[in-house]
C-alpha cells in the first residue's frame, strides 16, 4: 500500500479552478428572473404571503373581539359589585334609622313613664 500522497500546488490551484467553474456553470444553468416557472413560484409565494396576512387580520379581530367582551365582562361584574355595595349602604342605613326609631320610642317612653 503506498503512503498519502501530497497534492502539489498545481493541482491544488487546478482543483479549485475546476471548483469554481463547477459553481458558476451551476449558476448559470439556473432559470431567469423571466422565466415561466419563476414567476410562478413568485405568484405562489405572494399568494401565500397575502394568505398570511389576511389570517393575520382575522386573528387580530378576533383578539380585539375577546378583548372587548372580556371588558364588557369586567364592567358588568364593576358595576354588579357596585350595586351590591349601595344596596348594601342602603339596608344598613335603613337599619340604623329603625333601630334609632325603636331607641328613640324607648327613650320617649321612660320619660313619659317618669312623668
Amino acid at each position: 500500500m503506498s503512503g498519502f500522497k501530497e497534492p502539489s500546488f498545481a493541482d491544488r490551484q487546478k482543483a479549485a479552478q475546476e471548483a469554481r467553474k463547477s459553481i458558476l456553470s451551476k449558476f448559470r444553468s439556473q432559470p431567469g428572473p423571466d422565466d415561466p416557472a419563476v414567476k410562478a413560484r413568485q405568484a405562489e409565494r405572494e399568494a401565500l404571503a397575502a394568505e398570511r396576512a389576511k389570517a393575520q387580520l382575522a386573528r387580530e379581530a378576533a383578539k380585539a373581539e375577546r378583548k372587548r367582551v372580556e371588558e364588557e365582562k369586567a364592567a358588568t361584574a364593576a358595576a354588579q359589585l357596585l350595586r351590591e355595595k349601595e344596596e348594601a349602604l342602603a339596608r344598613q342605613a335603613a337599619l340604623e334609622a329603625e333601630q334609632k326609631t325603636l331607641r328613640d320610642a324607648r327613650y320617649a317612653a321612660r320619660k313619659n313613664k317618669k312623668k
